[in-house]
C-alpha cells in the first residue's frame, strides 16, 4: 500500500505508532549509553534532572497544592424565624377535648405538656371527669380530670396510653416575664396571633384578641408563659400550672 492511498486517520495513526516506536528507541539507548559512559557524564545528567525538578516544584505555588482551609460558616437566625417556629411548636401542643367521642361537640381547647403526660386548661362547669384528647396530629387518647384548681385544670394520662411526641416547653415563670416582650397564641380557628405583654400581676394581660380559652401563650422560644381564660388576651400565669403538676393535693387557684 502506497502512503498516498491513506486517509487523514490512517495517517495520523501512522505517525503515533512511528514517534511511540521512536521514544521507545531513543530511550533504550539513553540508557544504554549512560551504562557505558563515565561516571562523571552520569553525575551531571542526574544533577541536571534533579535541578529540573526543583526548579518546577519551586515554581508551583504551595496554595496550588495545599487546599485552603475551608472558613466556618456564619449561621444567621432571624427573628422571623424563631417566631415561625415558636408558633408551629405551641400549635403541636394544642389540643382539643371531646365528652366520649369526636363525634360530639368539642368541649374545650387544651395545652398538652408532654413532660407531665397532661393537659392543662381554663376551668369551667362543663368538664367532665372523663374526656377524649384528640392531638394536633389527629391523634387522640382517654384522659382523666386529675387536678382541678380555680382557673386551671389539668388532665392527665394513663401510663400506658400512647401519646405523641413534641417539642418539650418549659414553664416560664410569671417573675421572668417582661411588659412588652413579644407573646404569642393559637387563635379561634386554627389562627396565629401575634402580641405584647402589657401588663402583669396576678394574671398576664397581652394585646392579644380572639384567643382560643385553654390554649397558650408562649414567648419567642416557644415556651409557655400561660393558659388562656377568655378570648380577650388574659391568661393564668405558668406558675399555676407548676402548682398543680407538683402538688399531692388540689390546692385553690
Amino acid at each position: 500500500m502506497n502512503l498516498e492511498d491513506l486517509n487523514k486517520t490512517q495517517l495520523l495513526l501512522l505517525t503515533v505508532l512511528v514517534n511511540f516506536v521512536t521514544s521507545i528507541a531513543v530511550g533504550v539507548l539513553t540508557v544504554s549509553l549512560l551504562d557505558q559512559a563515565p561516571p562523571t557524564i552520569t553525575q551531571t545528567v542526574n544533577r541536571i534532572v534533579d535541578h529540573t525538578v526543583e526548579t518546577i516544584a519551586s515554581s508551583t505555588p504551595i496554595q496550588a497544592i495545599i487546599p485552603a482551609p475551608q472558613q466556618p460558616q456564619t449561621v444567621v437566625i432571624h427573628d422571623e424565624d424563631l417566631l415561625t417556629a415558636a408558633l408551629a411548636a405551641n400549635s403541636s401542643r394544642t389540643v382539643t377535648l371531646y365528652i366520649r367521642s369526636t363525634s360530639t361537640p368539642a368541649i374545650a381547647i387544651g395545652t398538652y405538656l408532654p413532660k407531665a403526660r397532661a393537659v392543662a386548661t381554663a376551668t369551667a362547669v362543663e368538664l367532665p371527669r372523663e374526656a377524649i384528647v384528640v392531638f394536633a396530629d389527629g391523634s387522640s387518647a382517654p384522659a382523666s380530670l386529675s387536678k382541678p384548681g380555680a382557673s386551671i385544670t389539668i388532665y392527665g394520662f394513663s401510663d400506658t396510653a400512647k401519646l405523641p411526641k413534641v417539642a418539650v416547653p418549659l414553664l416560664i415563670a410569671k417573675a421572668d416575664l417582661k411588659q412588652g416582650q413579644s407573646v404569642l397564641a393559637v387563635g379561634q380557628g386554627g389562627s396565629a396571633l401575634t402580641g405584647i405583654v402589657s401588663k402583669i400581676d396576678d394574671t398576664i394581660h397581652t394585646s392579644l384578641t380572639n384567643v382560643s380559652v385553654g390554649s397558650a401563650a408562649v414567648n419567642s422560644s416557644g415556651n409557655i408563659i400561660g393558659i388562656a381564660l377568655d378570648s380577650t388576651g388574659t391568661f393564668a400565669t405558668a406558675d399555676k400550672i407548676n402548682i398543680l403538676l407538683n402538688a399531692t393535693s388540689t390546692p385553690s387557684q
